[in-house]
């Protein structure tokens, strides 16, 4: 689910390059990107009521996102932004969770392939629109439904990829504060290493376990809005978890609706 930097260079050589997805926001892909790379700022572009409806039109929309850009199954994509942050993990969910075959971060980033001193181009190119709106995946994603059925479930455990903060309430950012009952706290940054690269699979596992976390578990990861959760998900993923999904609502959806119990922590 990683490329390296390396990796990335010589596959672009090939005759058969993938699909490069620039997830930064306008502005920074302006100023430069991978030579052929196309824009797609999805940041913002959030769902908020995950019961079904809303949730197929969600994903529907985002799918005809991809499809302008010319995301095809039969091509591999890339995606990448500053670094191994939260806009690329979400885009490749979203590839993920639309069932798309090959669809990878670039480890590091942008900041990692410019450090290795190759091309950053200026030049925009046209992307042409594909028919591909992939199918969503549902074991890939939760709806708040999902979570609440799972509460007092102990084969599912609950990840909470927020700050501190949000998690004891301290930061509220919905009509309420707190947690999800049960669930348990490390903040999405955790994950990479100082040079905004993603942590080994092993030292990924060991902080998972840890914390608590089993990969013979089923995990749902969630945030504020889901973007957090992704790099949870696409973290949790790399350690070897195998029953993954990302609650895309999150807390911004479960913290407003007063009908779903909460837990308010107390730090240690």
């Amino acid at each position: 689910m990683l490329i390296s930097v390396s990796g990335l260079a010589a596959e672009l050589e090939t005759a058969s390059p993938p699909l490069l997805l620039d997830l930064r926001a306008a502005e920074h892909f302006a100023q430069g990107s991978l030579p052929g790379a196309f824009h797609l700022d999805l940041w913002g572009v959030s769902l908020i009521d995950t019961s079904d409806a809303p949730l197929r039109a969600f994903s529907w929309m985002i799918g005809h996102l991809f499809s302008l850009r010319g995301v095809t199954a039969e091509r591999p994509v890339v995606v990448y932004e500053e670094d191994s942050g939260v806009r690329a993990a979400r885009a490749l969910w979203f590839l993920d969770y639309l069932g798309h075959p090959r669809a990878r971060v670039l480890d590091g980033g942008i900041r990692a392939w410019s450090a290795d001193r190759l091309p950053i181009s200026r030049e925009f190119c046209s992307p042409s629109p594909s028919e591909w709106h992939g199918s969503p995946r549902a074991e890939l994603v939760a709806s708040w439904d999902d979570v609440q059925q799972r509460l007092d479930d102990g084969r599912t455990r609950l990840l909470d990829t927020r700050s501190e903060a949000e998690f004891y309430g301290e930061l509220v950012r919905a009509r309420r504060g707190g947690a999800i009952p049960g669930a348990i706290n490390l903040e999405w940054k955790k994950n990479l290493a100082d040079d905004g690269r993603f942590k080994a699979a092993e030292e990924l596992a060991s902080m998972y376990a840890e914390a608590g976390l089993d990969p013979d578990q089923e995990v749902i990861a969630y945030c504020q809005g889901g973007y957090r959760a992704a790099h949870g998900y696409l973290a949790l993923k790399i350690a070897g978890f195998p029953r993954v999904r990302n609650y895309t609502g999150s807390w911004k959806e479960w913290g407003d609706r007063e009908d779903l119990p909460i837990a308010r922590p107390r730090r240690p």
